[in-house]
């Protein structure tokens, strides 16, 4: 078979290199070496949906990796190929300290020392398939933010002048000042997106990084480069490891080593030039002309389309991985495993750059980088400010001006504007949430794996950034609204009304922040989060049943609800001291019409029994609602981070 042009020069280094470890790989204090020993992981699965209680109950255990070894030193690029479901990523995440439920045994070494549980973080730097970037961020506004919140006790100078380095190292300069983009507009392109995912790791000088599968959804030109580049990273003394799907034969001459995995199993791991003799050994030489990694990856593949199919093809995978335990190639990387636990030169766990600033620091950078990211988002900020007087605008084009005969709806329509004030604000405010944090709360969930902060950090962050556009935007619209449909023409009324609706749109938005934290699809959290609104309107507000009618358990449950003090400010700042008219046809005997009210303390005792002694309490209460959600907030977001790393 012809080799691809230039495997043998490769494959000529690596033999050289694998006969003197770290042998070319620069000075001393930048030699680094990986070895994972034996990692096996597996976890229990339940044989059959919720619904089926005879299957529910029982599990099964599914083997997703089994003992797989491999060693590397500094200056290598190792590429894992496999079919989907073979374990590439689920690899890389134990090699990396991510993995999940389930049983995990083995070890990862660097430099011959065993790495601890808390170490993983600060040693390995991930870069994921998917890339999580703010959309309205320029390039080199995304590495500075990184940087500031990794090193920030570095000065501004040392910051620019790493990113600018970083920028430079990974071809992304001339894009410096482009958007990123995204969905909704056109910014940098996929493979640019991608190097910036790995740049932003970069950012800490990490000696191993882990890609998985770096050149997914780009075109052929555009993964070999990405694949160039990491190949030149790695040249600088780095180790880079990345999982990758069907690679070009052009390809070949870059990766040092190809680890095949099938069904958990490692199926060879080794230079190119040795795999090639491998398989050709087992009786599997490659075709001329043909991919060798498209080959030996169909040939180590288990097909399912038939049983006979299946039982054909994992024997011969069997076969070949019990040739590779009994290789020459296998009992090298144990002996360079077992070398590397005894030698003396090489130096210290090489862990990343960290030199982060404090908490306030955090939250603060995180604020800012918040800030700027949404306040280029105008379709963003225009729903936030006007949403709420948009709906005003129907509302008061519905009602007009009200009226105080109690005859013509005077009472009626009040409780009208008090209702919907109560019940939509909320909905715009959960609204917000939706549309616009869970692309934050995806960039949290992979900074916070990197170390880089706290996952409530950024929700609070967030918090911060709303509270300056809710304001606004319920001032714009209770300010229509109030004197528009003319509810009691008092300054001091119309504080109290604009404090009061405030409130209930700000718990919508906190309240979706809650419940985000612990259901990641946003749909559900916008249906649950509806449906709890709903409920509360219906049990605390009071204006489509009287509490006092209400049984027990939901009169208790009312004070529970932001509704239930909203509703009784709204309705005392509206009906105090207000006097009603009846057209003179509350004395008419034959008019069969009377007034149930003429005042509107009269109102207020029927409705609300004792609530003018309760105003002030009710403004304490409401505005207790807010605090409170920023705690369960934080608690929901810490109880996430606990879910996912047991995912």
């Amino acid at each position: 078979m012809d080799l691809p042009h230039g495997s043998e020069v490769r494959a000529e280094d690596t033999e050289m290199s694998s006969q003197e470890p770290g042998a070319g790989q620069g000075t001393e204090g930048s030699r680094c070496c990986v070895s994972a020993h034996q990692l096996s992981y597996s976890v229990s699965e339940r044989l059959g949906p919720w619904w089926n209680l005879q299957t529910y109950y029982h599990k099964w255990t599914r083997q997703i990796l089994q003992d797989v070894s491999f060693y590397l030193e500094s200056s290598q690029l190792m590429g894992i190929l496999g079919n989907s479901g073979s374990g590439k990523t689920t690899l890389l995440d134990a090699v990396s300290g991510r993995i999940g439920k389930g049983t995990f045994i083995g070890d990862v070494y660097v430099n011959g020392q065993k790495l601890k549980k808390k170490q993983f973080q600060d040693c390995f730097s991930y870069v994921l398939q998917t890339d999580t970037l703010l959309s309205y961020l320029t390039v080199q506004e995304t590495l500075t933010y990184t940087a500031l919140l990794a090193l920030q006790k570095h000065s501004s100078v040392t910051i620019r002048k790493k990113v600018e380095s970083v920028m430079a190292e990974l071809s992304l300069s001339h894009v410096a000042n482009h958007l990123i983009g995204g969905r909704v507009f056109n910014g940098i392109s996929g493979g640019e997106r991608r190097r910036v995912s790995i740049a932003a790791q970069l950012i800490q000088d990490p000696k191993i990084i882990l890609l998985d599968e770096p050149t997914t959804g780009l075109d052929s030109m555009t993964a070999n480069h990405i694949v160039t580049l990491l190949s030149e990273l790695a040249r600088k003394g780095r180790i880079v490891i990345i999982s990758i799907h069907q690679p070009r034969s052009e390809l070949f001459k870059v990766f040092d080593k190809i680890a095949i995995m099938s069904c958990g199993e490692l199926i060879f791991c080794g230079n190119p030039q040795e795999m090639i003799g491998f398989f050709t050994n087992c009786g599997y030489p490659c075709p001329e002309h043909s991919n060798p990694f498209d080959f030996y990856v169909d040939v180590t593949s288990v097909d399912t389309r038939s049983k006979e199919r299946e039982m054909e093809t994992y024997s011969r995978v069997h076969t070949i991985a019990s040739a590779y335990r009994n290789s020459e190639y296998f009992l090298r990387t144990l002996e360079d495993i077992e070398r590397a636990k005894h030698r003396k030169d090489l130096p210290a766990i090489p862990f990343k750059n960290q030199d982060p600033p404090s908490v306030i620091s955090k939250l603060f950078v995180l604020l800012r980088r918040t800030v700027r990211n949404l306040s280029r988002n105008r379709t963003g900020i225009i729903m936030r400010l006007f949403q709420n007087l948009i709906f005003g605008i129907f509302l008061a084009f519905f009602l007009t001006r009200l009226k105080k005969d109690v005859q013509k709806g005077a009472i009626q329509d009040r409780m009208g504007v008090i209702y919907q004030c109560v019940g939509a604000t909320p909905y715009t405010g959960m609204l917000n949430a939706v549309v616009l944090f869970p692309a934050l709360r995806a960039i949290s969930d992979q900074e916070s794996k990197d170390g880089l902060y706290q996952r409530w950090q950024m929700l609070l962050a967030y918090i911060l950034h709303i509270l300056p556009f809710s304001i606004l935007g319920v001032a714009i619209f209770s300010t229509f609204i109030y004197w528009t449909v003319g509810l009691h023409p008092e300054a001091a009324r119309f504080a109290c009304f604009f404090a009061a609706v405030l409130v209930p749109h700000l718990v919508g938005e906190l309240l979706t922040l809650v419940v985000l934290g612990v259901v990641q699809n946003p749909n559900i959290v916008n249906s649950g989060v509806a449906l709890i609104n709903i409920a509360g309107i219906l049990v605390g507000s009071g204006i489509l049943r009287s509490l006092e009618e209400m049984p027990k358990a939901f009169e208790l449950l009312s004070y529970l609800t932001y509704q239930k003090y909203s509703s009784e400010i709204l309705v005392i700042n509206e009906f105090y001291d207000l006097n009603f008219t009846c057209d003179g046809r509350n004395s008419s005997a034959g008019s069969g019409s009377y007034c149930l009210f003429s005042q509107g303390n009269q109102f207020i005792e029927k409705t609300y029994p004792g609530g003018l002694s309760r105003f002030t309490f009710d403004f304490v209460m409401l505005y207790a609602f807010l605090p409170s959600l920023v705690i369960l907030g934080i608690i929901s977001f810490k109880l996430r981070e606990i879910i996912i790393t047991r995912r």
